[in-house]
């Protein structure tokens, strides 16, 4: 089992998320994810995924696993660009910056 999938997720999931990680798809979507928030801050993933043609399921996943890992950080709720509606902003750390984040 890896965290990528809950405990409760059918064994399917497990092996694809063992893939994932075994393949280096993982670190490659982290990279890409990380890359588009800092160059484009202050964004949601669907904006995100709009300006860059990521999908946005794979960066509603690694956008959060990024910010466990201190990588990035979660803003405030602001209008999305793309619908209009409130949605959670992604802001890129700076090297050095020590931030509490509110996950």
């Amino acid at each position: 089992m890896t965290s990528l999938a809950r405990s409760n997720d059918p064994n399917s999931s497990h092996a694809a998320a063992a893939d994932l990680i075994a393949t280096g798809k993982l670190l490659d979507q982290q990279t890409r994810a990380a890359a588009a928030v800092h160059r484009h801050p202050g964004q949601s993933s669907l904006h995100l995924a709009a300006l860059t043609g990521l999908d946005r399921h794979m960066l509603g996943r690694r956008l959060p696993e990024l910010a466990r890992q201190g990588k990035i950080w979660r803003g405030p709720a602001a209008p999305c660009a793309t619908t209009g509606k409130s949605a959670c902003t992604w802001f890129p750390v700076a090297p050095g910056e020590n931030l509490s984040l509110g996950l």
